[in-house]
């Protein structure tokens, strides 16, 4: 328990946080029946959570740096079990959306000490052990959560899903408190609390604006002066962290084509791979007549096959540059949602499958590897900043996507049944509108839809792979006026450059050669 006792504690905690990005997923037309939800009110249910997460990760991790990373970890498990209750109590859609938003804060302070607490926890060849364990984990995590989902809303019911998150919490904050290390970091360091107001003002208008604009329209005032407040709340992120002392994202790490590259690939990732899926699921249940878990089992090629692969490709692809794994990976994860564009009115579940399990290799792929490789592109005193980055831009990209798919599935649907019904469908209501609209014609215009909103989710991916391949080439590039200093897991004077890999810890093994003599 000693030795491995932290890394159980930390991805206890990591599993739970990125189970609930998705495991709402096959409970939507439940909880649009029981509230009264709207298709806007869904799509909040599941963005307000990643929003929150996205937008506060990178100032609740500067934060943790100055008031300790273990006492955050603990405290943002409390908020996030809190609110966890306030979700499986809510009483009507607003409260459940403020309530996952609240559990998104909490969320946030788990998610950013996750690996500066491993990082302190463990050296050496354990610490390369950790950090793939961890990865596992997380690339896993977001995968099984429809099917968890779908358990939990066919038993006891869709609250279950929140009420689940309470002893969990209790066994992650004990563990914690019992095994992990307490660390902070540099003494210095401030919070830049104006880089995170505008950088979390910047990422709730553009998503408000996708997720509205399909009911108010493109052309509305309402869309045009929301978009209006998003780029001049990036203008102003921008400005602020280009004076800051201690900025959130120091703004000449995008200089680096392979850092940029990296957050290209995590933003394209998180979309292409699990934006789609929320409405797969409404589909699956309120077109097609299945139950939560059936729905959920029809996901499984994804689950499964990301499973598999993120842990068996770890070992036979160690040494292999991590642009191409990454690369490859967002390439078939592309493929994949091209793959499930071809419905029509008289679609089965089957037709999901291929494209599925293509998409469940490519995470399988990208998933482990993301953070390796950003870790790689900057100087090793800029490693957590770019492990933070990577994580918010994933969510951000996942909220993204939620938000666009979903427009385009409404559209594409509204050109068929008329605005009014395309989004009762699309909100989990096709049975209301029998007697206004045929059965074929709702099960044509959902198919349409979602045939729209794959394509667009598979271009997204494949261009997320080919920026990848083109940038992600070298490991740690000194940033314009700095030094990069070298790691305090290996000797100074080691070789830093070169094509970052899936595992990097080769240096590492050297070390320990060198030791042996």
């Amino acid at each position: 328990m000693r030795t491995w006792g932290p890394l159980t504690a930390v991805c206890l905690g990591t599993f739970m946080l990125l189970l609930d990005v998705t495991i709402v997923v096959v409970a939507l037309p439940d909880m649009a029946h029981a509230l009264d939800a709207s298709l806007s009110d869904l799509q909040w249910v599941i963005d307000g959570y990643a929003l929150a997460l996205a937008a506060l990760l990178l100032g609740v991790g500067a934060a943790a740096d100055v008031l300790g990373r273990r006492r955050t970890q603990v405290a943002g498990t409390v908020v996030f079990a809190l609110a966890s209750l306030g979700c499986g109590l809510a009483s009507n859609a607003e409260v459940l959306v403020a309530a996952r938003a609240v559990q998104g804060l909490g969320a946030a302070a788990m998610f950013a000490t996750t690996l500066p607490l491993l990082g302190a926890a463990y050296r050496g060849r354990q610490r390369s052990t950790a950090l793939g364990v961890w990865g596992a984990v997380s690339g896993g995590a977001a995968a099984l959560g429809p099917i968890v989902g779908g358990l939990l809303t066919a038993g006891p019911g869709w609250r279950w899903i929140f009420f689940v998150n309470l002893p969990v919490s209790v066994a992650s904050v004990w563990l914690t408190l019992r095994v992990v290390p307490e660390s902070k970091g540099r003494a210095e360091r401030r919070v830049d609390w104006a880089g995170t107001v505008t950088f979390a003002l910047f990422a709730g208008a553009l998503t408000y604006a996708g997720v509205r604009a399909p009911t108010v329209g493109w052309t509305s005032a309402r869309t045009g002066a929301t978009l209006a407040v998003a780029v001049l709340a990036l203008l102003a992120f921008v400005v602020v962290e280009r004076r800051a002392a201690h900025p959130l994202l120091d703004l000449r790490l995008l200089r680096t084509p392979a850092f940029t590259g990296v957050l290209l690939g995590a933003i394209g990732y998180n979309a292409a791979a699990f934006g789609v899926i929320p409405y797969f699921s409404i589909w699956l249940q309120t077109v097609l007549g299945m139950s939560p878990v059936r729905g959920s089992l029809v996901l499984l090629p994804l689950a499964a096959t990301a499973f598999v692969v993120a842990a068996v490709g770890g070992r036979l692809l160690h040494g292999v540059p991590a642009r191409y794994v990454i690369g490859s990976g967002l390439l078939l994860i592309g493929a994949g949602c091209l793959a499930t564009a071809v419905l029509d009115a008289g679609s089965s579940w089957t037709a999901l499958v291929p494209g599925l399990t293509l998409a469940g290799i490519g995470t399988g792929l990208v998933s482990p590897g993301l953070a390796g490789a950003a870790l790689a592109a900057v100087p090793h005193e800029d490693a957590g900043m770019a492990g933070g980055a990577v994580n918010a831009v994933r969510q951000l990209g996942y909220a993204l996507g939620v938000a666009g798919f979903g427009a385009v599935l409404t559209s594409r649907m509204q050109d068929a049944i008329g605005r009014d019904a395309a989004h009762t469908a699309a909100g989990g209501g096709a049975a209301a509108l029998r007697g206004t609209v045929s059965g074929h014609d709702v099960r044509q215009a959902f198919a349409s839809g979602l045939n729209g909103a794959s394509l667009t989710a598979g271009a997204v991916g494949l261009a997320a792979g080919l920026a990848v391949l083109l940038m992600v080439r070298t490991t740690s590039t000194p940033v314009a006026g700095r030094t990069p200093s070298a790691p305090r897991d290996e000797p100074r004077g080691s070789s830093s450059r070169g094509d970052c890999r899936v595992q990097i810890p080769w240096r590492l093994r050297h070390r320990n050669l060198l030791s042996r003599q």
